[in-house]
């Protein structure tokens, strides 16, 4: 089973999603916004992956975060604050039957699917 987690007006998102679509994967697309994110799924995600790679630091939503905040994150706090602002989370997410992967390039999608 593969899911894309992302939001819908998402520039990557978008790309990945007609990659996917071009190869003839059968995906589902979960978005953050519309569709919600469990906290047992961000604890998994942050424990697969860590918060590091999980979070996109260049977002704007990141950027809005206080310096405290930022400095103190560890991968137990960051979970509330992913709950509260799911747009933190690097898109796409990419759950190729528990293969996690964050970003898309072509290339490693295609690794992946080969």
């Amino acid at each position: 089973m593969t899911t894309l987690y992302g939001i819908s007006n998402c520039d990557t998102v978008k790309k990945a999603r007609k990659w996917l679509e071009q190869q003839g994967v059968d995906y589902t697309f979960h978005d953050f916004r519309k569709d919600g994110i469990e906290r047992q799924q961000v604890i998994d995600w942050v424990n697969a992956l860590g918060w590091e790679t999980l979070v996109n630091k260049r977002s704007t939503t990141w950027k809005g975060l206080d310096d405290a905040t930022k400095n103190s994150l560890n991968d137990t706090s960051i979970i509330d604050i992913i709950l509260d602002q799911p747009t933190l989370i690097k898109r796409p997410l990419l759950n190729n039957s528990g293969d996690l992967s964050v970003g898309f390039k072509a290339a490693d999608y295609e690794q992946r699917f080969a």
